[in-house]
């Protein structure tokens, strides 16, 4: 009994060796995988989604770096052009279809501040007037 007894038990500290092993090696294969965080890695903001028609006199608030994504204009989105009163703060990147792709006017928040945006539909003759603030992006120090 005694001979079994020994073989089992060295049969669980393999096992255990063998489960730990693969465990480290799981858990260094994740970590070499992850990005972001506190160890410089890079994250994209995620859009600022906002409808053209809802815009009128209302202020977005945007990160730093991050983008506005005006939605809403289906047909005439390429026809959509800015006058943007402090052209430091955000910069309009119009509409455009490449025949297989379209693709919706936006903002890109430069610099921290604030700026009344006016978009105007070449097509249609609609305006709208707005205000972007952009704030500091958050580092999410945790």
């Amino acid at each position: 009994m005694r001979g079994i007894r020994g073989w089992h038990g060295r049969g669980r500290v393999a096992a255990s060796v063998t489960v730990a092993s693969l465990l480290a090696t799981g858990a260094i294969g994740l970590t070499a995988c992850s990005s972001g965080g506190s160890t410089g890695g890079s994250s994209a903001l995620p859009p600022v989604i906002v409808e053209i028609d809802a815009l009128e006199g209302t202020t977005v608030e945007v990160p730093e770096g991050g983008t506005v994504d005006l939605t809403g204009d289906d047909e005439t989105s390429t026809a959509w052009t800015a006058d943007i009163a402090d052209p430091e703060v955000v910069e309009f990147v119009p509409g455009r279809d490449d025949g297989s792709a379209q693709f919706n006017p936006g903002l890109t928040a430069t610099s921290v501040g604030e700026t009344d945006v006016t978009l105007e539909n070449g097509e249609t003759g609609d305006a709208v007037t707005f205000t972007v603030e952009v704030v500091p992006k958050d580092t999410g120090g945790y």
